[in-house]
């Protein structure tokens, strides 16, 4: 099983997922998995892995912050001094949300480790450049995806030169914009990679629980697999999950403002007047914009500009329809879209 760097990435972040991690080293140990990973994967697996950490602790500090701030908001009653005491506790007594992610990074890295590594050969970059030339998935969207190519060609290289008749294999990842079927289902691959993938030797899976529900496993443990269940996500999740997805949308509509501004459809001011003439569009103040330029640029660091768009409309949909209903989930009504 080869398992993109998003992937375990979500998973040093997300250690409600332990189960996942727990279950693969279970496997491992039984030899009844293998891990593939090229050396670009845990490469970026160590240079991303204090970051992710840093996020999970800073998500769990305010969710508990703010769980505290609504219990005192509603200071009545017996009810509100038995949650005020139990959150404490739990303060108290819980691991560090450091020390949980931590020993999740270490589960994950100490996986990798001992799977099967191997170097991005010359081979593949010639391949992945050729897909580039070519503007075959992962590059038909216009931006730079030389990783993700070599990831999918390491991929190929090993099923194709590597495998005996019985192996069976599976590619895992989260990144469905660029391996995905962009019209479709993202749990089927995209055209441009159907020669890595057939029914029966070779599946695409875009969670590692699918990837798990579909061995069927025998021997003494298989209760254990048999009984997987995907995680619950936790508030925690959402609610980073919502925070991911306000900024983007605010990003694409920041982008498209940029473009009227150079078009001079909007002028700068050095001191918006009110009110705006009618019919006239609303100029922005200079300072103001420079403020979200700046803004623009912490966005772009934070998640990556190559994951920042630019969407077609069928992307841009489920971008908006995603933070609508994680929104739903959490209280507001649908179509809150507001950033």
């Amino acid at each position: 099983m080869l398992v993109d760097t998003c992937v375990w990435l979500d998973m040093a972040k997300t250690p409600a997922q332990a189960r996942n991690i727990e279950i693969l080293a279970g496997l491992r140990n039984e030899n009844r998995i293998e891990i593939i990973v090229p050396q670009i994967v845990l490469d970026e697996f160590i240079r991303n892995r204090t970051r992710v950490i840093d996020e999970y602790v800073k998500s769990i500090t305010t969710t508990m912050s703010r769980a505290k701030e609504i219990v005192a908001q509603q200071r009545k009653g017996r009810r509100s001094k038995v949650l005020d005491r139990l959150l404490d506790q739990a303060n108290s007594q819980i691991r560090t949300p450091r020390s949980v992610a931590e020993d999740a990074a270490d589960q994950i890295q100490s996986l990798m480790q001992h799977g099967k590594i191997f170097p991005i050969s010359q081979g593949m970059k010639v391949r992945a450049a050729e897909r580039a030339m070519q503007k075959r998935a992962p590059f038909h969207r216009d931006k730079n995806s030389m990783n993700d190519a070599l990831i999918m060609e390491a991929y190929g290289e090993v099923i194709k030169g590597q495998s005996k008749a019985k192996d069976r294999f599976g590619f895992v990842t989260h990144n469905h914009r660029d391996f995905s079927e962009p019209t479709g289902s993202h749990k089927v691959p995209h055209p441009d990679f159907a020669a890595f993938f057939s029914a029966r030797k070779s599946r695409y899976y875009i969670t590692v629980g699918d990837a798990l529900g579909r061995m069927h496993l025998t021997g003494p443990n298989a209760w254990m697999y048999d009984n997987y269940e995907p995680p619950i996500r936790s508030v925690s999740d959402i609610a980073n999950s919502i925070g991911e997805l306000i900024d983007k949308v605010w990003y694409n509509r920041h982008k498209v403002r940029e473009e009227q501004i150079e078009a001079k459809h909007i002028q700068l001011v050095d001191k918006e007047t009110f009110p705006t003439p009618l019919g006239a569009v609303r100029p922005i103040q200079r300072d103001i914009w420079e403020g979200a330029l700046k803004a623009a640029k912490r966005v772009e660091k934070r998640y990556g500009i190559k994951n920042m768009g630019p969407w077609d409309d069928f992307e841009w949909g489920m971008l908006n329809g995603k933070l609508s209903a994680l929104r739903w989930v959490l209280g507001d009504d649908w179509d809150m879209l507001d950033t």
